[in-house]
């Protein structure tokens, strides 16, 4: 007698309905772009075309600064390029040194730097669904609630998280909905609802109005702000942190990103108090068993922190937003994501191949961006996403827009968001 042992898994479901069209994208050119050389926006590619990226998650061209170029050279002079050990054996002099830099930017956290914002997620989330993390007590047990928008790397944990209790997604654009959602099916447990701050294709959570909804059951917001950072706030601070007016919440966990907005490596974990992070260094595997940030890229970060705690990030941040706004400006309000906080926009279409077609006029411009397809966005749809940086100009905006114009079906209606000013 033969038994099957063929059963139902995400990953083939995701593999069944996952169709040809980014394998298009990279025959074509449209994607997967190698790059020669880099000058602010404008990349020279092996094809020997020269085209304005709207690809880069480096929201504050900070990445090219002097300072952190300047301290990454310093630092391979005097290390060579890594400490090759987890940062509880050995570490550089730069890692306590951001960790306190973090601490001003972020006043009464505890912040503790990994090599990614995935191994935060990775090393604290078993700690907080176990209890123990001393300021986040477990009664019962957890009932892990994952937002249907958030990130790919919590969103892939969920056979992690049922070893602690049960899991449910749910929809966090409407926060009284989420709010009966977790009182309904957590009675008795401790809800812990994962969200995205600043989300990776569309929309803005409304963070603080999460979070004070779970207070009154016990329960915890995790929130990874990895597109958030830097973008807004005092120092830097990102849109998550501004949004909880400048003081994490003491049923708050916050995931960020080093190497996006903050122009480093790495991500980092910001907790109630250096209790919580005493446990985080000791019992997290990804610090335990895993090694640090390359030294040149610590160096660049400390680097991008001191710029944080200047008048020079305002002056970044007012680049990106009125360059976000001119683009809202001149198409119209067509794009997912117009008038939003967020430096992401989006033109959304009803079928692959629209989307095909439009990146495919877009590159015929000598404009990049990030195609999307199933299962980063709804099966058979597209959506092509443009990062806006504080380093675009005045042409680069016109060039596309009026390079939008031509493709038209803008779609936005289509991309649930939540509509919140971004008020330059």
């Amino acid at each position: 007698m033969t038994i099957s042992t063929t059963r139902t898994n995400w990953v083939a479901i995701r593999r069944d309905r996952t169709s040809s069209a980014l394998d298009q994208c990279f025959a074509e050119g449209l994607t997967g772009h190698t790059v020669v050389k880099r000058d602010g926006k404008r990349l020279q590619l092996t094809d020997g075309t020269t085209v304005t990226e709207f690809v880069s998650c480096s929201y504050l061209g900070l990445e090219s600064h002097p300072a952190l170029a300047e301290a990454v050279v310093a630092a391979t002079g005097v290390f060579g390029v890594h400490l090759s050990s987890s940062r509880n054996r050995m570490r550089p002099v730069y890692l306590p040194e951001l960790e306190d830099l973090l601490g001003q930017i972020y006043p009464g956290t505890t912040p503790c730097v990994f090599t990614s914002t995935s191994n935060v997620h990775l090393g604290v989330l078993p700690l907080l669904a176990s209890g123990s993390l001393p300021s986040y007590p477990i009664h019962g047990e957890p009932h892990f609630f994952i937002d249907r928008s958030a990130h790919a790397s919590m969103q892939v944990l969920r056979g992690i998280f049922e070893q602690f209790g049960p899991v449910t997604r749910l929809r966090s654009a409407e926060p009284a909905v989420a709010n009966e959602t977790w009182e309904r099916e957590a009675a008795g447990r401790t809800p812990i609802v994962l969200v995205d701050g600043v989300q990776s294709m569309t929309g803005l959570t409304a963070v603080s109005e999460l979070a004070r909804r779970l207070r009154s059951s016990g329960g915890y917001l995790y929130v990874d702000d990895a597109h958030g950072i830097s973008i807004d706030g005092a120092s830097g601070c990102g849109y998550a942190f501004n949004d909880f007016g400048g003081r994490l919440p003491d049923n708050v966990v916050l995931a960020g990103s080093l190497s996006k907005g903050f122009g480093g490596s790495g991500g980092f974990l910001l907790v109630s108090g250096p209790r919580d992070a005493a446990v985080v260094r000791k019992l997290a595997n990804p610090l335990v068993f895993g090694h640090s940030v390359m030294v040149p890229m610590m160096a660049g970060n400390v680097a991008s922190a001191r710029l944080h705690l200047t008048a020079e990030i305002g002056t970044l941040q007012r680049r990106l937003w009125a360059n976000a706004a001119r683009l809202d400006e001149l198409t119209g309000g067509r794009l997912a994501n117009t008038g939003l906080r967020s430096p992401i926009r989006g033109a959304a279409f009803a079928s692959e191949e629209e989307g095909l077609h439009a990146a495919r006029v877009l590159r015929s411009r000598g404009i990049v961006m990030l195609p999307a397809f199933y299962p980063t966005v709804a099966h058979g749809t597209a959506l092509l996403r443009f990062a806006v940086s504080s380093l675009h100009t005045e042409d680069d905006i016109r060039l596309l827009s009026s390079t939008l114009d031509s493709v038209g079906g803008y779609g936005a209606d289509a991309v649930e968001s939540d509509r919140r000013g971004i008020g330059v």
